[in-house]
């Protein structure tokens, strides 16, 4: 875990965040990133100018029509017109491609960073969290570190524009407006603090919603055999409820500030009229200047609008950025350690020295386990249910990291290879395999995707999956869907040790392989596995006993000890826990006959 402050403490400044979305996604886009500023200078410099022309526009043609004003004004009007409207045109275009850039690598960093975290980390918290995180979180920063940027500078600009203007026309009346100006700041930090607070609700409410669904489709056959289906749907009801809460008390401080905005400018416009038209009656105002002043000053009420609605979307992107960059500065527990080194061919001697691991804060979940197992033996891991088995296994390929003593690999502690060449020497194969939704072919060849055909094929004949894969209407080429849901379980068991087969590694991990199978598929898959496990080394798992009696050793694992070792004839003539096991096992074979 990294030991840094988190990037989302109480105390971390504002610009420390807006100094890493600049460094991070908008640097390597600055090109573009800074021609849509200059775009925008444009659109607010262009806005200016309509607005100051109206002064000569009125009286130049209305009041003492002077000559070449027909010609001339209308010109510059348009060439204004036109010069801002291709101005807007390029702002939008590249902050579009720049705002979908920034987004495409919030996402793909948000899941290189989750797909490489601890098992830990990943069972502590549901994947609809990540799901939220991915999805929601990057929307947020997009809108807050390109659109909301870019639009904030060209609104800003905008006011400048238009107060010079007003000045230009008279300046002790501008000088009273801009007294309105703290109110003006005021009420939008105001509804940026509210916007903020619901975003934070909406984000939680989002994971929460994700967690729910993906959780209720997960375990959908619970759910229907219990005829549970109104109460999950109650339940997503009252998330989307408190999200929707969230996301209302949000839009309303969005649609109130800009409002309120507008209310206080309409206040200040009728005082400016008041006060014009006695400037009028006295003949120190004309007409056009009039004009040119109510214009400007119209034109800086709806940028100022538009400035109250886009301190929410930094609000919001700021809140997003805080939860991005927390998931992105949490770094592995196991990770390769400085100076770790590579294995390539390994002889697959795997020793366990007086191991002990706990998970988290929890009770011990191993303690003192100590075991081998050579190349080319079969390891047998039996005992009760809870008792560490499975635990054993994860540790072979630092899926976790003991806590105490070591586990090595040719007499290496494998936290002092790289993880790469330590999992390259490693093939598993678990009682319900994952298949991804992708053809068969690429599912063999996911350890080796650049395998070829042949290899592909010799490795699913040896598994006993070439003959049902052929007759599959694709062959190789059918997808299987998601998780493999189009295949029987001894059909992707079958696939999953293909996939073993093509990998070739020298060590073989098999937990509870064929506990799931009927009798038919079980006695293909285990001849299978008998070649598989040929010439390797092999630590499974079963509670069938019948399936580990040819192991060359047994180790029977209780409350996360080694409790007794030996062969099996040993092991029953001891008349210990695993004759007791075996016993009960025999008695149900003989009670079924």
């Amino acid at each position: 875990m990294s030991t840094a402050a988190p990037i989302d403490a109480p105390d971390t400044p504002v610009r420390v965040l807006i100094g890493r979305i600049a460094q991070v996604y908008l640097k390597p886009r600055w090109k573009g990133f800074a021609v849509a500023l200059v775009a925008a200078v444009v659109v607010a410099f262009c806005s200016a100018k309509l607005v100051q022309i109206l002064e000569p526009a009125i009286n130049d043609l209305l009041v003492v029509q002077k000559p070449g004003a027909l010609w001339s004004i209308p010109l510059a009007i348009a060439g204004y017109a036109v010069l801002r409207g291709v101005a807007q045109i390029t702002q939008a275009s590249l902050v579009n491609r720049i705002g979908n850039g920034v987004v495409g690598d919030v996402q793909v960093q948000l899941f290189g960073r989750l797909v490489r975290a601890d098992l830990a980390r990943l069972r502590s918290q549901h994947s609809g969290t990540h799901v939220a995180s991915v999805l929601y979180d990057a929307n947020l920063i997009r809108e807050a570190a390109t659109s909301g940027l870019v639009n904030y500078t060209q609104h800003l600009l905008t006011v400048i524009g238009a107060i010079l203007v007003m000045i230009s026309n008279d300046l002790v009346l501008t000088l009273a407006i801009l007294l309105a100006a703290p109110a003006a700041g005021g009420i939008m930090r105001r509804f940026s603090k509210k916007t903020t607070k619901a975003a934070k609700g909406a984000m939680a409410e989002t994971s929460a919603l994700s967690t729910a669904i993906m959780e209720s489709l997960d375990g959908v056959r619970v759910v229907k055999i219990e005829n549970r289906e109104a109460h999950e749907e109650a339940r997503v009801g009252q998330v989307v409820a408190r999200r929707q809460s969230h996301l209302v008390k949000g839009a309303n401080a969005r649609a109130a500030a800009a409002p309120a905005t507008e209310t206080l400018m309409t206040l200040i416009v009728a005082a400016v009229m008041a006060y014009a038209g006695w400037r009028a009656g006295t003949g120190d105002m004309n007409v056009g200047a009039f004009v040119a002043f109510i214009g400007a000053l119209g034109v800086a009420s709806q940028s100022l609008r538009q400035l109250a609605n886009l301190q929410t979307v930094f609000a919001e992107g700021l809140a997003g950025a805080r939860r991005l960059f927390a998931a992105l500065d949490v770094e592995p527990e196991v990770r390769d350690a400085p100076g770790a080194r590579e294995i390539a061919d390994s002889q697959g001697s795997i020793a366990f020295e007086n191991v002990a691991f706990a998970y988290g804060e929890g009770a011990p979940a191993l303690n003192g386990v100590s075991l081998r197992a050579e190349r080319g033996e079969s390891i047998a891991l039996v005992g009760p249910s809870g008792g560490g088995k499975s635990t054993i296994l994860n540790l072979i390929p630092r899926f976790y990291d003991v806590t105490g003593g070591r586990v090595t690999l040719d007499g290496a502690d494998v936290r002092d290879l790289t993880l790469t060449s330590l999992r390259d020497q490693i093939a598993l194969v678990t009682q319900e395999p994952f298949l991804f939704d992708d053809t068969i072919r690429a599912n063999i060849a996911y350890a080796r995707p650049d395998a070829t055909d042949d290899e592909i094929e010799a490795a699913a004949k040896a598994a006993a999956a070439h003959d049902f894969i052929m007759a599959l209407p694709e062959g190789y080429r059918t997808v299987v869907g998601e998780a493999g849901a189009r295949l029987s379980g001894g059909q992707r068991q079958r696939i999953a040790i293909a996939r073993a087969f093509l990998k070739d590694a020298p060590i073989l991990l098999l937990d509870e392989a064929t506990s799931a199978l009927d009798t038919e598929s079980e006695a293909q898959v285990q001849a299978a596995l008998n070649r598989l496990m040929a010439g390797r080394t092999t630590m499974l798992i079963a509670h069938r006993l019948s399936t580990v009696r040819g192991a060359d050793r047994i180790y029977v694992i209780d409350k996360g000890q080694v409790v007794e070792s030996g062969d099996h004839a040993a092991l029953v003539k001891a008349g210990g826990l695993y004759a007791r096991l075996a016993k009960s096992q025999d008695l149900e074979t003989e009670s079924a006959a």
